[in-house]
């Protein structure tokens, strides 16, 4: 079967397209793929024939250098947001703030720190994480805190930023960088992944795990908290991008990360190339992101968080 979206192979009897993320019919015969005339899909442009993209909650703005760029987040999601029976508004420009009015059916999980309000009829709990074990002995938390309507309850990161909210279907799965998800549907499994290679580690910044959230059953919201502002860039298979450590926000599993540094992008050498690297900024080092599938990017860098409560010296 061939993916009208992007016009990749998937194999039949899948539910999504594994390189960007379109919702797949079961139909009776493979499509036949469109002529080489036809007018490429624009993948931010507006849904169309019933296709509702995975992040279908931002609008993109056009870029006079075409999708060779990523394109802005033009505001926040624009609601109300529908999933199971709760509903969920997102308020606010500058310091962004996610207000959840919860159902009885599905709860939400979110880290205790952003919580700003609540109804006192919302229950708080405790959310136990899949392979406990491994997170414990990997330094990470094996809790998460968990609410239950019916009632109110709003989020904020207490940062500036944008919000991103991602539509996963089941099965399907995003890699979120550390720290950085605000609040998900009951629905989604929440797990992590080591960061792959020994530069990756050393000296890309970007911390020893990624996130993994992943639909389980049904339909689930996914909401992320960017620094700044949002961009979001699909990259077609090979396709490559240099980003600074810290403004990677979220990607495809499908998009492999690898390290670069500027020394490793200039041309010559000798001598004098290796001078001239080092005169440049071969400290430099960046996150090389290659397609096929969607990256997500931040404005302001992301910095660890401090200790909370601790005091300053």
């Amino acid at each position: 079967m061939i993916c009208p979206r992007c016009q990749s192979q998937v194999a039949d009897g899948v539910r999504f397209c594994g390189t960007c993320g379109m919702p797949l019919q079961q139909v009776g015969r493979t499509p036949v793929p469109p002529s080489p005339s036809a007018v490429p899909t624009d993948p931010y442009s507006a849904p169309s024939a019933g296709y509702v993209p995975p992040n279908q909650y931002e609008e993109y703005g056009s870029s006079p250098f075409g999708n060779a760029v990523p394109r802005a987040e033009l505001h926040n999601p624009r609601g109300p947001l529908h999933v199971a029976d709760m509903t969920i508004s997102i308020e606010g420009e500058l310091v962004p703030v996610v207000d959840i009015m919860l159902g009885s059916q599905m709860p939400i999980y979110f880290e205790h720190h952003i919580l700003l309000w609540k109804h006192p009829g919302v229950q708080i709990g405790f959310k136990s994480l899949r392979g406990a074990a491994r997170r414990f002995f990997a330094g990470l938390q094996i809790f998460m805190t968990e609410a239950y309507g019916p009632g109110n309850i709003a989020f904020s990161r207490d940062s500036v930023g944008q919000i991103v909210a991602l539509r996963l279907q089941p099965g399907q799965t995003v890699e979120v960088r550390e720290h950085q998800f605000l609040v998900a549907t009951g629905n989604i499994e929440y797990d992590f992944t080591f960061v792959q290679g020994l530069a990756n580690i050393l000296f890309s910044r970007t911390g020893f795990f990624i996130d993994r959230f992943t639909a389980v059953g049904s339909e689930g919201l996914l909401l992320l908290h960017g620094y700044g502002n949002v961009f979001e860039k699909m990259l077609a298979p090979g396709e490559a991008l240099d980003i600074e450590p810290g403004a990677w926000l979220w990607k495809d599993p499908s998009v492999q990360m690898t390290v670069t540094t500027v020394a490793g992008s200039q041309r010559g050498g000798g001598i004098l190339g290796a001078i001239g690297g080092f005169m440049a900024g071969a400290s430099i080092t960046l996150n090389r992101f290659i397609g096929p599938g969607r990256v997500g990017i931040q404005s302001m860098t992301y910095h660890p968080p401090q200790y909370e409560g601790a005091p300053q010296a």
